[in-house]
């Protein structure tokens, strides 16, 4: 299995801007692109607390399991 990070979708859906929720969260624009383009090995539980709780949804939301062909 494989993780896919669905931030970007769930920004659009919201019409959130990078720029307003990375300062919102306290991140850089930088990590918040990283991150959704799915380029991190990892994310503080803090950080997706701060995601979740600014664009009003859960974890499940933005991180989904996928098969390794999907990926």
């Amino acid at each position: 299995m494989a993780i896919r990070v669905t931030l970007g979708r769930v920004m659009a859906e919201k019409k959130v801007k990078s720029k307003d929720l990375a300062a919102a969260i306290g991140i850089t624009e930088a990590n918040l692109s990283l991150l959704k383009q799915g380029k991190v090995k990892g994310i503080r539980f803090e950080t997706l607390d701060a995601l979740c709780r600014q664009l009003g949804c859960t974890p499940g939301d933005l991180l989904q399991t996928v098969s390794e062909e999907e990926a």
